[in-house]
């Protein structure tokens, strides 16, 4: 198959004359002047559609209730000041729910365990903001997209696996997620008929909100839409008061359990982190596990905005990073959960016409309001409808779409994809990951890339006329020498047009040709052509336009 890919100006959306210099208060405050009627309707509906989810993020991660409210408010407040993005939303997030339920199992359970987790966070952050401040951010591009996108898949299962007993109003029969989806036939065997209906309708609400077209009704968020339709099925069924659930076979009173309970005051609500185990393996490892998920997602749901972001503004990923990281460990300090760059809610900012980062603000401004103020209200939000939303959410990140995807990249793909999900599964999220970045470079190896491509790419720049350059990749293009590719083609400048030939390549994996994608893209904005030549004489793994790619045999003979 032959393919070339050319990005030219016309390829990208018209440009605004809105500009925002996020190195200037004055600028910022000038935004605030200018957008702020535009930023606090955004905030609100954002807000709308945050509060529930931060609730079942921290009671899904083992987590008192309030904690998700204060990682949202503190990264909305915090980060929306001194981070590096412009229209991005700050707060936990569904695919830290593994790491740190993990975490609290991991180092002691229950209040303990909470306490010396709430360490591994502040810890976490701490390296997190000296990884920002050392211009780490680029570091994300080291990882495969597949194994990237087989952890996030794994995490959909896991939060799904887990997630399904509160649906059903039983008590968990297990702990492991193959142990959970094993027993999903005795979950349902022995559900509590009145706390399901609440999670089944609120999974109806989510799909059918999902089909539905009217412009009208998709404005209203559909978490909000959960949340007041399970507070009057909760009230009807009078889950405030004692209630039966089924536990070993008999039934036991659970009381108010089935619904969130947050503190009065919000200071009975703050806790302090145990650094007494912060030597020990378990520790470590916690604190590794953390540091990990959320500068990947951080740094790949910040690098998605900025695609989603009209006015095409550049997040600076390193500060992005070290803003993160300190609100963080400030948010752990007090109880709180870790954040990232959350991209379904920034997805929500910007498609409901946020135009500045205030609209961050705005959304951590009213969800304080609201915990001051509605608690009462909060605490009526049965425990099911969450556990609905998070499962919900779990599919989207585990679907059979997101495994048709893989497999239409390429089998070797799929395989990759999949090796990362079981092995995760089976063992933990670090390892999973771990296991399939190997899993990626032994075939690499195997189809013939040289050791020494391995972590280096070996280019060949020549001048093409006055304005152009043209740079001859040789032997390998992978994941793993894309960090020193990209730095290589940046060091060129943008002072002249680029013509990136890929012709003796071995082996193009899907990951560069996905980035090389994107950086071509990049460089139009600074008003050059960029264009990717030399794939005529490979062969392509499927029609999917980032297949891996290999260099024809006939070829490599000459």
């Amino acid at each position: 198959m032959t393919m070339e890919t050319k990005t030219n100006q016309s390829a990208l959306p018209p440009q605004s004359t809105f500009t925002e210099n996020s190195s200037a208060p004055e600028d910022r405050l000038a935004g605030l002047k200018r957008h702020w009627k535009n930023d606090i309707q955004t905030g609100l509906i954002v807000f709308l559609i945050a509060l529930p989810l931060c609730l079942g993020i921290a009671i899904a991660s083992g987590f008192p209730p309030m904690a998700g409210i204060f990682s949202a408010v503190i990264g909305g407040l915090v980060v929306s000041h001194c981070g590096g993005s412009f229209v991005t939303i700050n707060g936990p997030a569904a695919g830290l729910i593994v790491v740190i339920l993990a975490s609290v199992e991991r180092l002691g359970g229950g209040q303990a365990g909470y306490h010396a987790t709430l360490a591994a966070i502040v810890i976490a952050g701490l390296v997190l903001f000296i990884m920002g401040l050392c211009k780490t951010g680029k570091l994300s591009e080291f990882f495969p997209s597949s194994v990237v996108h087989g952890m996030l898949a794994a995490i959909g299962i896991i939060i799904m696996a887990k997630q399904l007993p509160f649906v059903l109003g039983v008590q968990p029969p297990a702990k492991e997620p193959l142990e959970l989806i094993a027993r999903i036939p005795q979950m349902f065997q022995s559900l509590n008929p009145e706390i399901a209906a609440i999670g089944f309708v609120s999974l109806i609400i989510l799909v059918v909100h999902g089909l539905i077209t009217n412009k009208v009704v998709k404005r209203i968020p559909a978490p909000i839409v959960v949340v007041l339709v399970s507070i009057f099925m909760g009230a009807y069924f009078d889950l405030g008061h004692a209630h039966q659930d089924v536990v070993g076979g008999h039934a036991v009173q659970l009381g108010p359990k089935f619904l969130v309970s947050l503190p009065s005051n919000i200071a009975q609500a703050v806790a302090f982190p145990d650094f007494a185990k912060v030597a020990s393996y378990a520790f470590i490892l916690s604190v590794v596990s953390i540091t990990i998920v959320q500068a990947l997602e951080t740094l790949l749901s910040a690098a998605a905005v900025e695609k989603l972001d009209p006015f095409r503004r550049r997040v600076d990923l390193n500060k992005d990073l070290a803003a993160m990281g300190i609100a963080s460990a400030i948010s752990g300090a007090i109880g709180g959960l870790p954040m990232i760059a959350e991209i379904v809610r920034s997805t929500a900012n910007i498609s409901n016409g946020a135009l500045t980062r205030w609209s961050n603000f705005f959304h951590a401004a009213f969800m304080l309001i609201a915990v001051i103020f509605c608690s009462v209200y909060i605490n009526q939000i049965p425990l099911a409808a969450l556990a609905a939303l998070l499962v919900f959410t779990g599919y989207r990140l585990a679907s059979p779409k997101v495994f048709n995807e893989a497999y239409e990249i390429g089998r070797d793909q799929l395989f990759i994809f999949v090796t990362t999900v079981v092995a995760t599964l089976q063992t933990d999220l670090l390892v999973g990951v771990l296991i399939g970045i190997a899993v990626k470079l032994a075939l690499e190896l195997m189809q013939g890339v040289p050791i020494r491509s391995l972590f280096k790419a070996t280019i060949m720049v020549e001048q093409s006329g006055d304005d152009s350059l043209i740079v001859r990749v040789e032997d390998a293009a992978t994941f793993s020498n894309f960090m020193s590719l990209k730095r290589q083609l940046e060091n060129l400048g943008h002072e002249k047009n680029l013509i990136v030939d890929l012709t003796s390549v071995r082996l193009i994996d899907h990951t560069v040709m996905e980035r090389l994608h994107e950086y071509s893209e990049e460089y139009v904005r600074h008003g050059k052509e960029c264009r990717i030549t030399g794939l005529a004489e490979h062969k392509s793994a499927s029609n999917h336009p980032f297949a891996v790619r290999r260099l024809a045999r006939s070829r490599q003979q000459r």
